[in-house]
């Protein structure tokens, strides 16, 4: 049972997405639509990289995927904060975001999931835990585009069958497009390491700086 410090914490994390999701009008409606009908799971962890929040995080999320309904044709996230990792640069962020998924990846003893590809180069890659994709998107206050200028060090993960799902509804396409539109409107441009999946590699994106065409992805598959 979570003691009343950590009730009072999360709920003050909890608090502020509500704030950053709906009540500023984040540009992702996939967000607002999870927010708005609670279908989200949040926590919050320890420093950003260590191997301690990697047992942690990585407990949490198989908990996570061994209890999620894949029939359910309802999008949602599992939101993993850090409050205690104040970074000063999206470099910073982005080191540290890749360090803590290799810890996990390095912890994880599940097969990688056989749809998507483990090597970040490939553009079918999509990062892999207890079995099942996820699309990660990282959020912190020192970012440079507004949708990922979260109150927290934050990583989001997606599973990336919810994505396959809008697909096969025929509804993905409107959706993208009205991201899209919507992030424009905020910032007066698209973010430009946003590609559909396959397109290349979705690694590309998790950071949300602009890596630019000779970036490598640090990570590493262990097999």
């Amino acid at each position: 049972m979570a003691s009343s410090k950590q009730s009072n914490t999360l709920n003050t994390i909890n608090d502020a997405f509500r704030d950053f999701i709906l009540k500023k009008d984040h540009p992702c409606i996939m967000a607002n639509t999870v927010f708005s009908m609670d279908k989200y799971s949040i926590n919050y962890y320890d420093k950003l990289g260590s191997i301690k929040t990697a047992k942690a995080l990585l407990a949490d999320l198989t908990h996570y995927v061994e209890n999620y309904n894949f029939d359910n044709k309802e999008f949602e996230s599992f939101i993993a904060v850090f409050p205690e990792t104040e970074v000063v640069s999206e470099i910073e962020f982005e080191k540290l975001l890749w360090q803590q998924l290799q810890f996990l990846h390095n912890l994880d003893t599940v097969t990688w999931d056989e749809n998507v590809s483990s090597d970040p180069e490939d553009s079918n890659f999509s990062f892999s835990l207890a079995g099942k994709a996820f699309y990660v998107v990282g959020l912190h206050p020192k970012a440079s585009r507004m949708a990922r200028r979260a109150p927290y060090t934050t990583l989001v993960f997606n599973l990336h069958s919810q994505f396959e799902k809008l697909r096969e509804m025929g509804v993905y396409k409107n959706v993208r497009d009205k991201i899209r539109e919507r992030d424009k409107e905020l910032q007066g441009s698209v973010n430009p390491v946003l590609e559909d999946f396959g397109e290349s590699s979705e690694a590309r994106q998790y950071s949300g700086r602009n890596v630019g065409e000779a970036w490598k992805c640090p990570f590493h598959n262990k097999a």
